[in-house]
């Protein structure tokens, strides 16, 4: 595949996954069947159970900088949306600028998914709901995405709490949702390039 950068994207992700589904079921084998599977389980399916306001005032403000820290760089943002060569013909360090922003989404990413799991689709729908409604430009965009995919998550999981006697992992109902909502976006994308 050498050139091609989608294909050695899609395949370096291809390639991580299956990486990081190894370790974590060799984690799952040598897991304690009833103390620790069941909380790596449930880890894996999301939830908001286990966080507590000592972790919110740890977590809280290193996410708010994080976040306030990609908005700044945001028009950096819209410039490399435009491609490589663009950007830096109009002075953008590049490589710089794509490091930067690649370490702070990735500190804020690995945050989030410490405290609440991992919860499926919320990074795929709500981008795309948010650029249909507030457009492309990322100095609008991230923070409406923040702030849509907060309210979203309090939605479902005041749903997770209040409609079943039982718990539902927030995961669960997420994918629920978000399937159908991703095969709606390539349905719809693919009747526009027809």
């Amino acid at each position: 595949f050498p050139g091609n950068r989608l294909v050695m994207l899609i395949m370096g992700g291809v390639i991580s996954s299956t990486l990081f589904t190894s370790l974590l079921s060799v984690v799952k084998y040598i897991a304690d069947t009833k103390n620790e599977l069941p909380t790596i389980v449930y880890w894996l399916m999301g939830g908001f159970s286990s966080v507590t306001m000592p972790v919110i005032k740890i977590c809280g403000p290193i996410l708010i900088i994080g976040i306030t820290f990609i908005i700044l760089f945001s028009n950096y943002l819209n410039v490399l949306s435009m491609g490589d060569e663009e950007a830096s013909s109009l002075g953008v360090n590049v490589s710089k600028i794509r490091n930067i922003l690649i370490i702070a989404t990735t500190l804020c990413c690995s945050l989030t998914v410490s405290i609440g799991g991992m919860i499926s689709w919320v990074g795929l729908m709500i981008p795309h709901i948010s650029r249909m409604i507030v457009g492309h430009n990322n100095k609008f965009l991230i923070l409406f995405s923040a702030l849509l995919g907060s309210l979203y998550l309090l939605i479902v999981d005041t749903l997770c709490r209040g409609l079943f006697t039982a718990e539902i992992p927030i995961g669960i109902v997420t994918s629920i949702i978000g399937i159908p909502f991703f095969i709606f976006v390539i349905v719809n994308t693919n009747n526009r390039w027809n």
